[in-house]
């Protein structure tokens, strides 16, 4: 079984460099993330990234994340706007098109299913 850490953890927990957020049209956002458990088609991990933005199309995975700390804005393809901040969790599902724009480092714990 894998444990999420809490949210207490998740802040402070370190994290490992993973370059440049591929696809960043505004910004120049850079990711660091935590694998937490990897398996049978689910990962789970700590991702943070910092401002900067990108468009997702057709996304290939469902994710469930919730939101750390930092601030951002996810906009759905149909143009409908989700705030986040710490506390926020959020579903993507596969299939889902879209934006990430980053105001303020993000940090988050996420659960992707294939």
């Amino acid at each position: 079984m894998t444990t999420i850490p809490s949210v207490a953890a998740a802040e402070t927990i370190e994290l490992e460099p993973a370059g440049a957020r591929a696809g960043a049209d505004s910004g120049n956002p850079e990711t660091s993330v935590r694998e937490i458990s990897s398996g049978n088609g689910i990962d789970v991990g700590i991702w943070e990234c910092t401002p900067g933005g990108w468009p997702i199309e057709n996304r290939p995975n469902t994710e469930v994340c919730s939101i750390v700390s930092g601030s951002g804005v996810v906009t759905d393809a149909d143009g409908t706007r989700r705030q986040l901040e710490a506390g926020t969790v959020l579903t993507l599902p596969k299939g889902w098109s879209g934006r990430w724009d980053i105001t303020s480092t993000l940090r988050k714990v996420y659960v992707i299913v294939a």
